[in-house]
């Protein structure tokens, strides 16, 4: 009877998430089916939209945009914040005051993030300033303007962004990591690199199921770099499906094109986060 209880009291709270959460996607799938373009009626069109997205050269480039800065996002992200993390797990002086430095650019708003480094990739901003002070100037060039360069240069800002999150995590990781088992290799003679390779990584899958979730997410579904650094371009160098899923729905017009769009990324990061998630519980319980 408690435990009813209790129920009856989180109803109100789950009924509201289902609705304003589930609910709106539920809605949006409604409208990926429709030609609906915000004012008036709309009839249901079928696959016609989900067929022009793949007919869409525009769209194409930005699904491929979109798996490229999720998937260098991903591997750069986890490696090097598990990389400050071993560094800074160590009792060195300094390590408090490392580990909140590091921290500090994930609370910062993307936005504000954004701006910042696209004034420091300008043409006669402080980055080429630097290339010409020190002898370099043929490496200068538009950075944000140059198709080769600009989708990698958001990448490095995601990065930089968000090194600091998964460095916490596994710094959590390792706090778990039992000494004894380190100590116990290295009296056996083990070195520093087959103790992490063989005792600690294994040992840190949880973390890194949970680290590469959430970055592979946010990854997927970046707007706000792209947005205020490059609004998608030049040329569509750097659009993804959020922003062009903004641009046809806000833009546009295009509410029911824009709803496919929408529907589409949603499916592709529910996909690839249960595939990653399985993939690596395998792992874990193979070893």
């Amino acid at each position: 009877m408690g435990r009813v209880a209790v129920w009856w009291w989180a109803a109100p709270a789950v009924l509201l998430v289902l609705g304003m959460h589930y609910g709106g996607i539920a809605a949006g799938s409604i409208y990926a089916f429709t030609d609906w373009r915000g004012i008036g009626p709309f009839k249901f069109v079928g696959l016609d939209n989900f067929i022009n997205i793949f007919r869409n050269p525009k769209a194409s480039q930005a699904l491929w945009n979109t798996l490229l800065l999720a998937g260098g996002f991903l591997v750069l992200t986890n490696v090097i914040g598990m990389a400050f993390a071993v560094a800074l797990n160590r009792q060195l002086k300094s390590r408090h005051l490392l580990r909140t430095l590091l921290f500090m650019p994930v609370v910062l708003s993307p936005l504000a993030v954004s701006y910042i480094w696209k004034f420091i990739f300008q043409p006669q901003g402080p980055l080429n300033d630097l290339l010409r002070a020190v002898g370099l100037e043929d490496q200068t060039r538009a950075w944000l303007g140059d198709p080769s360069s600009a989708i990698w240069t958001i990448l490095i800002v995601m990065v930089w962004q968000h090194i600091g999150l998964t460095m916490v995590l596994y710094l959590a990781g390792l706090a778990n990591v039992p000494m004894e088992l380190e100590e116990a290799s290295a009296v056996d003679g083990a070195g520093a690199w087959r103790r992490f390779f063989h005792i600690v990584l294994p040992l840190l899958r949880p973390t890194i199921v949970v680290a590469s979730t959430l970055i592979l997410v946010q990854g997927l579904r970046v707007f706000d770099q792209v947005q205020a650094m490059t609004a998608g371009g030049p040329f569509n160098a750097t659009e993804t499906l959020s922003t062009l899923v903004y641009k046809e729905t806000f833009v546009s017009g295009r509410y029911g094109y824009g709803a496919a769009l929408s529907l589409l990324l949603t499916v592709l990061i529910a996909v690839f986060a249960v595939l990653q998630i399985v993939l690596l519980r395998g792992k874990k319980e193979e070893n």
